[in-house]
């Protein structure tokens, strides 16, 4: 199974978790560290619930970026560019 995960940067190591599977998340010094560790912990997790009988949370996050602008003006200006171009 392919879960999305989130990794945050701390002061001085990585966090992450997966939105699809509550309270499973790692932490590491590096980012392919954190990476690795996530896996181990969502496989582990996976098996533990499957132990107890318990369902495994289907994968069903998305992961997306989104361009910000700059400023609140470009924004605006962005915006209505595009309603223009809908609005025909």
């Amino acid at each position: 199974m392919r879960y999305a995960i989130v990794i945050e940067k701390a002061e001085t190591n990585y966090s992450a978790y997966a939105p699809d599977d509550p309270g499973c998340a790692a932490t590491g010094y590096a980012l392919e560290v954190t990476m690795q560790e996530m896996r181990e912990a969502l496989a582990s997790h996976s098996e533990l619930m499957r132990e107890d009988g318990d369902a495994i949370p289907p994968a069903e996050s998305t992961v997306a970026f989104v361009d910000v602008p700059e400023s609140y003006d470009e924004a605006v200006r962005t915006r209505a560019a595009a309603f223009a171009d809908v609005a025909g």
